[in-house]
Protein backbone atom coordinates (compact mmCIF):
# COMPACT_ATOMS: atom_id res chain seq x y z
CA UNK A 1 0.00 0.00 0.00
CA UNK A 2 1.10 3.56 -0.93
CA UNK A 3 1.93 6.14 1.05
CA UNK A 4 -0.44 8.24 0.12
CA UNK A 5 -3.35 5.12 0.40
CA UNK A 6 -1.89 5.04 4.32
CA UNK A 7 -2.46 8.20 5.17
CA UNK A 8 -6.01 8.37 3.65
CA UNK A 9 -7.64 5.52 5.77
CA UNK A 10 -5.78 6.81 8.63
CA UNK A 11 -7.75 10.41 7.99
CA UNK A 12 -10.49 8.59 7.23
CA UNK A 13 -10.23 6.48 10.53
CA UNK A 14 -9.42 9.98 12.29
CA UNK A 15 -13.16 11.27 10.90
CA UNK A 16 -14.77 8.32 12.69
CA UNK A 17 -13.54 7.66 15.76
CA UNK A 18 -15.39 9.75 17.89
CA UNK A 19 -14.08 12.92 19.72
CA UNK A 20 -14.20 14.51 23.48
CA UNK A 21 -16.78 16.72 22.68
CA UNK A 22 -19.10 14.16 20.57
CA UNK A 23 -18.30 11.70 23.79
CA UNK A 24 -19.59 14.25 26.11
CA UNK A 25 -22.80 15.20 24.33
CA UNK A 26 -23.57 11.27 23.98
CA UNK A 27 -23.01 10.96 27.74
CA UNK A 28 -25.23 14.13 28.50
CA UNK A 29 -27.90 12.91 26.25
CA UNK A 30 -27.84 9.68 27.58
CA UNK A 31 -27.55 10.96 31.32
CA UNK A 32 -31.16 12.93 30.04
CA UNK A 33 -32.49 9.90 28.68
CA UNK A 34 -32.20 7.96 31.63
CA UNK A 35 -33.68 11.19 33.89
CA UNK A 36 -36.83 10.89 31.57
CA UNK A 37 -36.89 6.79 32.28
CA UNK A 38 -36.69 7.38 35.81
CA UNK A 39 -38.92 9.90 36.27
CA UNK A 40 -41.36 7.82 34.71
CA UNK A 41 -40.76 4.95 36.74
CA UNK A 42 -41.38 7.15 40.06
CA UNK A 43 -44.77 8.54 38.38
CA UNK A 44 -45.95 5.58 37.97
CA UNK A 45 -44.75 4.29 41.31
CA UNK A 46 -46.74 7.00 42.83
CA UNK A 47 -49.55 6.22 40.95
CA UNK A 48 -49.58 2.71 41.83
CA UNK A 49 -47.90 2.01 45.50
CA UNK A 50 -49.86 3.06 48.67
CA UNK A 51 -51.63 1.39 51.52
CA UNK A 52 -53.07 -0.16 48.63
CA UNK A 53 -51.79 -1.79 45.88
CA UNK A 54 -53.07 -1.13 42.49
CA UNK A 55 -51.99 -2.92 39.56
CA UNK A 56 -50.51 -1.02 36.48
CA UNK A 57 -53.42 -1.62 33.95
CA UNK A 58 -56.11 -0.63 36.75
CA UNK A 59 -53.69 2.47 36.92
CA UNK A 60 -54.44 2.97 33.83
CA UNK A 61 -57.98 2.58 33.22
CA UNK A 62 -58.49 5.31 36.56
CA UNK A 63 -56.54 7.76 34.44
CA UNK A 64 -57.63 7.20 30.95
CA UNK A 65 -60.92 5.33 31.65
CA UNK A 66 -62.67 6.27 34.86
CA UNK A 67 -66.18 5.37 34.12
CA UNK A 68 -65.05 1.59 34.23
CA UNK A 69 -62.54 1.69 36.81
CA UNK A 70 -62.48 0.13 40.22
CA UNK A 71 -59.61 2.65 41.77
CA UNK A 72 -60.66 5.62 39.87
CA UNK A 73 -61.59 7.90 43.23
CA UNK A 74 -58.02 6.68 44.82
CA UNK A 75 -56.09 7.25 41.36
CA UNK A 76 -57.39 10.33 40.56
CA UNK A 77 -58.63 11.84 43.37
CA UNK A 78 -56.08 11.03 45.46
CA UNK A 79 -52.44 9.97 44.00
CA UNK A 80 -53.11 11.50 40.61
CA UNK A 81 -52.52 15.22 42.04
CA UNK A 82 -50.14 14.03 44.59
CA UNK A 83 -47.67 13.33 41.83
CA UNK A 84 -48.49 16.37 39.69
CA UNK A 85 -47.64 18.43 42.86
CA UNK A 86 -44.37 16.21 43.48
CA UNK A 87 -43.44 16.79 39.57
CA UNK A 88 -43.90 20.63 39.95
CA UNK A 89 -42.17 20.77 43.28
CA UNK A 90 -39.73 18.43 43.14
CA UNK A 91 -38.61 20.34 39.38
CA UNK A 92 -38.81 23.34 40.80
CA UNK A 93 -36.47 22.54 44.12
CA UNK A 94 -33.69 20.72 41.77
CA UNK A 95 -33.51 23.60 39.56
CA UNK A 96 -33.09 26.32 42.11
CA UNK A 97 -30.79 24.20 43.85
CA UNK A 98 -28.55 24.00 40.67
CA UNK A 99 -29.35 27.92 40.21
CA UNK A 100 -28.29 28.38 43.49
CA UNK A 101 -25.17 26.29 43.64
CA UNK A 102 -23.82 27.50 40.01
CA UNK A 103 -24.32 31.62 40.81
CA UNK A 104 -22.88 31.58 44.73
CA UNK A 105 -19.77 29.15 43.19
CA UNK A 106 -20.52 26.98 46.47
CA UNK A 107 -21.48 23.22 45.91
CA UNK A 108 -22.85 23.33 49.84
CA UNK A 109 -25.94 26.05 48.55
CA UNK A 110 -29.13 24.58 49.12
CA UNK A 111 -32.86 26.35 49.34
CA UNK A 112 -33.18 24.47 52.49
CA UNK A 113 -29.76 24.40 53.93
CA UNK A 114 -29.83 28.22 52.91
CA UNK A 115 -32.75 28.80 55.07
CA UNK A 116 -34.95 29.25 51.79
CA UNK A 117 -37.79 27.26 52.37
CA UNK A 118 -37.31 27.87 56.13
CA UNK A 119 -38.16 31.63 55.38
CA UNK A 120 -41.28 30.81 52.99
CA UNK A 121 -42.80 28.31 55.73
CA UNK A 122 -42.00 30.94 58.44
CA UNK A 123 -43.83 33.18 56.72
CA UNK A 124 -46.92 31.57 55.60
CA UNK A 125 -47.35 30.33 59.52
CA UNK A 126 -47.22 34.60 60.18
CA UNK A 127 -49.98 34.74 57.77
CA UNK A 128 -52.08 31.88 59.37
CA UNK A 129 -51.82 32.62 63.43
CA UNK A 130 -50.93 35.96 63.37
CA UNK A 131 -53.37 37.77 60.25
CA UNK A 132 -55.93 34.59 60.57
CA UNK A 133 -55.18 34.45 56.71
CA UNK A 134 -57.32 31.67 54.88
CA UNK A 135 -56.38 32.16 51.60
CA UNK A 136 -53.81 29.73 49.42
CA UNK A 137 -53.45 33.53 46.87
CA UNK A 138 -52.06 35.10 50.24
CA UNK A 139 -49.73 32.66 51.23
CA UNK A 140 -48.23 32.65 47.77
CA UNK A 141 -46.86 36.33 48.46
CA UNK A 142 -46.51 35.68 51.63
CA UNK A 143 -44.07 32.82 50.95
CA UNK A 144 -42.60 34.59 48.04
CA UNK A 145 -41.55 37.59 50.89
CA UNK A 146 -40.05 35.26 53.14
CA UNK A 147 -38.19 33.04 50.89
CA UNK A 148 -36.48 36.40 49.40
CA UNK A 149 -35.77 37.72 52.77
CA UNK A 150 -34.13 34.71 54.51
CA UNK A 151 -31.80 34.33 51.51
CA UNK A 152 -30.71 37.73 51.85
CA UNK A 153 -30.14 37.38 55.42
CA UNK A 154 -28.38 34.37 55.76
CA UNK A 155 -26.47 35.60 52.30
CA UNK A 156 -25.34 39.06 54.69
CA UNK A 157 -24.69 36.68 57.68
CA UNK A 158 -22.14 34.45 56.03
CA UNK A 159 -20.01 37.46 54.85
CA UNK A 160 -21.39 38.08 51.53
CA UNK A 161 -19.01 37.97 48.51
CA UNK A 162 -16.35 37.06 50.92
CA UNK A 163 -18.62 33.86 51.69
CA UNK A 164 -17.10 30.73 52.39
CA UNK A 165 -19.38 27.30 51.62
CA UNK A 166 -19.18 26.79 55.26
CA UNK A 167 -19.93 30.08 56.88
CA UNK A 168 -22.95 30.09 54.25
CA UNK A 169 -23.63 26.36 55.70
CA UNK A 170 -23.60 27.65 59.18
CA UNK A 171 -25.53 30.61 58.73
CA UNK A 172 -27.88 28.91 56.66
CA UNK A 173 -28.29 26.75 59.66
CA UNK A 174 -28.49 29.68 62.36
CA UNK A 175 -31.67 30.98 60.56
CA UNK A 176 -32.87 27.81 59.66
CA UNK A 177 -32.88 26.88 63.59
CA UNK A 178 -34.37 30.42 64.64
CA UNK A 179 -37.49 30.07 62.14
CA UNK A 180 -38.65 27.06 63.04
CA UNK A 181 -38.11 27.69 67.19
CA UNK A 182 -40.37 30.98 65.52
CA UNK A 183 -42.95 28.92 64.05
CA UNK A 184 -42.98 25.69 67.08
CA UNK A 185 -43.59 28.87 69.30
CA UNK A 186 -46.36 30.35 67.33
CA UNK A 187 -47.71 26.57 67.43
CA UNK A 188 -47.95 26.72 71.02
CA UNK A 189 -49.11 30.31 71.31
CA UNK A 190 -52.19 29.88 68.95
CA UNK A 191 -53.12 26.18 69.00
CA UNK A 192 -56.56 27.08 67.57
CA UNK A 193 -54.61 27.43 64.39
CA UNK A 194 -52.35 24.66 64.96
CA UNK A 195 -54.05 22.05 62.72
CA UNK A 196 -53.85 24.61 59.84
CA UNK A 197 -50.37 25.09 60.43
CA UNK A 198 -48.76 21.72 61.00
CA UNK A 199 -49.32 21.27 57.08
CA UNK A 200 -46.77 24.19 56.62
CA UNK A 201 -44.67 23.44 59.03
CA UNK A 202 -42.80 20.03 57.49
CA UNK A 203 -42.53 18.99 53.99
CA UNK A 204 -45.56 16.75 52.20
CA UNK A 205 -47.38 15.63 49.43
CA UNK A 206 -49.99 13.86 50.78
CA UNK A 207 -53.55 16.05 51.26
CA UNK A 208 -52.48 18.71 49.04
CA UNK A 209 -55.42 19.65 46.26
CA UNK A 210 -54.67 19.93 42.84
CA UNK A 211 -56.36 24.12 42.92
CA UNK A 212 -52.81 24.40 44.97
CA UNK A 213 -50.78 23.32 42.24
CA UNK A 214 -52.84 25.33 39.24
CA UNK A 215 -52.89 28.70 41.59
CA UNK A 216 -48.85 28.73 41.66
CA UNK A 217 -48.18 27.25 38.61
CA UNK A 218 -47.68 30.67 37.02
CA UNK A 219 -44.54 31.71 39.57
CA UNK A 220 -42.86 28.24 38.88
CA UNK A 221 -43.18 28.58 35.33
CA UNK A 222 -41.63 31.78 35.68
CA UNK A 223 -38.99 30.70 37.58
CA UNK A 224 -38.23 28.06 35.74
CA UNK A 225 -38.20 30.09 32.28
CA UNK A 226 -35.82 32.85 34.07
CA UNK A 227 -33.85 30.30 35.21
CA UNK A 228 -33.11 28.72 31.94
CA UNK A 229 -33.08 32.51 30.52
CA UNK A 230 -29.89 32.79 32.57
CA UNK A 231 -28.08 29.76 31.85
CA UNK A 232 -25.65 31.15 29.13
CA UNK A 233 -24.82 34.28 31.43
CA UNK A 234 -24.65 31.81 34.93
CA UNK A 235 -22.33 29.93 32.75
CA UNK A 236 -19.93 32.81 32.00
CA UNK A 237 -20.28 34.24 35.34
CA UNK A 238 -19.11 31.23 37.03
CA UNK A 239 -15.42 31.81 35.05
CA UNK A 240 -15.55 35.08 37.49
CA UNK A 241 -16.55 38.49 37.59
CA UNK A 242 -14.03 39.70 35.64
CA UNK A 243 -14.13 37.06 32.75
CA UNK A 244 -17.80 37.33 32.72
CA UNK A 245 -17.64 40.70 31.88
CA UNK A 246 -15.26 40.23 29.39
CA UNK A 247 -17.88 37.49 27.87
CA UNK A 248 -20.14 40.18 27.50
CA UNK A 249 -22.34 38.73 30.20
CA UNK A 250 -24.21 41.21 32.95
CA UNK A 251 -22.89 40.46 35.92
CA UNK A 252 -24.87 42.57 38.62
CA UNK A 253 -28.64 41.87 36.24
CA UNK A 254 -27.37 38.04 36.48
CA UNK A 255 -27.27 38.06 39.76
CA UNK A 256 -30.94 39.44 40.37
CA UNK A 257 -32.39 37.65 38.23
CA UNK A 258 -31.30 34.61 39.59
CA UNK A 259 -32.53 35.36 43.25
CA UNK A 260 -35.98 36.52 41.63
CA UNK A 261 -36.01 33.13 40.00
CA UNK A 262 -34.78 30.90 43.17
CA UNK A 263 -37.29 33.07 44.93
CA UNK A 264 -40.34 32.37 42.86
CA UNK A 265 -39.42 28.63 42.46
CA UNK A 266 -38.93 27.70 45.98
CA UNK A 267 -41.62 30.41 47.14
CA UNK A 268 -44.35 28.92 45.23
CA UNK A 269 -43.13 25.25 45.84
CA UNK A 270 -43.33 25.86 49.55
CA UNK A 271 -46.27 27.30 49.58
CA UNK A 272 -47.80 24.60 47.86
CA UNK A 273 -45.99 21.73 49.72
CA UNK A 274 -44.37 22.52 52.58
CA UNK A 275 -40.13 23.38 53.14
CA UNK A 276 -38.46 20.13 51.19
CA UNK A 277 -34.97 20.03 52.01
CA UNK A 278 -32.10 18.78 50.69
CA UNK A 279 -33.64 17.73 46.92
CA UNK A 280 -31.79 21.21 45.36
CA UNK A 281 -28.42 19.97 47.29
CA UNK A 282 -28.28 16.49 46.06
CA UNK A 283 -29.58 16.30 42.67
CA UNK A 284 -26.81 19.05 41.13
CA UNK A 285 -24.46 16.75 42.56
CA UNK A 286 -25.50 13.62 41.45
CA UNK A 287 -26.22 14.80 37.56
CA UNK A 288 -23.00 17.25 36.76
CA UNK A 289 -21.64 13.58 36.73
CA UNK A 290 -22.49 13.51 33.38
CA UNK A 291 -23.63 17.39 32.61
CA UNK A 292 -20.58 18.75 33.71
CA UNK A 293 -20.95 22.51 35.18
CA UNK A 294 -22.91 23.90 31.86
CA UNK A 295 -26.20 25.25 33.17
CA UNK A 296 -27.40 24.83 29.62
CA UNK A 297 -27.45 20.83 30.65
CA UNK A 298 -27.61 21.25 34.37
CA UNK A 299 -30.84 22.24 34.33
CA UNK A 300 -32.56 20.31 32.49
CA UNK A 301 -31.06 17.43 33.74
CA UNK A 302 -32.01 18.55 37.50
CA UNK A 303 -35.36 19.23 36.29
CA UNK A 304 -35.97 15.70 35.68
CA UNK A 305 -33.68 13.91 38.48
CA UNK A 306 -35.26 16.26 41.22
CA UNK A 307 -39.09 14.96 40.85
CA UNK A 308 -37.98 11.28 40.27
CA UNK A 309 -36.37 11.48 43.23
CA UNK A 310 -38.68 13.53 45.72
CA UNK A 311 -41.56 10.89 44.21
CA UNK A 312 -39.31 8.29 45.00
CA UNK A 313 -38.85 9.37 48.77
CA UNK A 314 -42.77 9.83 48.82
CA UNK A 315 -43.60 5.99 47.68
CA UNK A 316 -40.93 5.24 50.27
CA UNK A 317 -42.58 7.27 53.22
CA UNK A 318 -45.54 5.96 52.67
CA UNK A 319 -44.01 2.14 52.61
CA UNK A 320 -41.61 2.06 55.10
CA UNK A 321 -44.14 1.75 57.98
CA UNK A 322 -47.52 0.85 57.35
CA UNK A 323 -50.64 1.82 57.40
CA UNK A 324 -49.27 4.83 58.43
CA UNK A 325 -46.98 7.48 56.06
CA UNK A 326 -43.63 8.78 57.49
CA UNK A 327 -43.63 12.85 55.47
CA UNK A 328 -41.24 13.48 52.51
CA UNK A 329 -39.54 16.06 53.88
CA UNK A 330 -38.39 13.97 56.33
CA UNK A 331 -37.04 11.38 54.02
CA UNK A 332 -34.83 13.72 51.84
CA UNK A 333 -33.87 15.06 55.30
CA UNK A 334 -32.24 11.80 56.20
CA UNK A 335 -30.50 11.03 53.37
CA UNK A 336 -29.58 14.69 52.57
CA UNK A 337 -28.02 14.71 55.80
CA UNK A 338 -25.89 11.97 54.56
CA UNK A 339 -24.97 13.53 51.95
CA UNK A 340 -24.40 16.85 53.36
CA UNK A 341 -21.73 15.44 56.07
CA UNK A 342 -19.67 13.46 53.10
CA UNK A 343 -19.55 16.26 51.26
CA UNK A 344 -18.02 18.28 53.84
CA UNK A 345 -15.35 15.35 54.62
CA UNK A 346 -14.77 15.42 51.10
CA UNK A 347 -14.02 18.63 50.07
CA UNK A 348 -12.19 19.19 53.55
CA UNK A 349 -14.13 22.27 54.39
CA UNK A 350 -12.56 23.11 57.66
CA UNK A 351 -11.49 26.72 57.62
CA UNK A 352 -14.40 29.07 58.74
Amino acid sequence: MSATAQTLRGADADESAPTPARRRAALRAGGLLLGLVLLAAAVAASLAVGAKQIPLDQVLSGLFDPSGAKNDGIVRGLRLPRTLIGIAAGAALGVAGALMQTLTRNPLADPGLLGVNAGASAAVVTAISLFGIRSFDVYLWFALAGAGAAAVLVNLLGGSRTATPVRLALAGTAVNAALFGYVNGLQLVDLGALETMRHWAIGTLAGRDAGLLLKALPLLVAGALLAFALSRPLGALALGDDSARALGAHVGRTRVLSIVAITLLCGAATAVCGPIGFVGLMIPHAVRAFTGPDPRWLFPACALYAPALLLASDVVGRVVVPPSEIEVGIVTAFVGGLLFIHLVRQRKAVQL
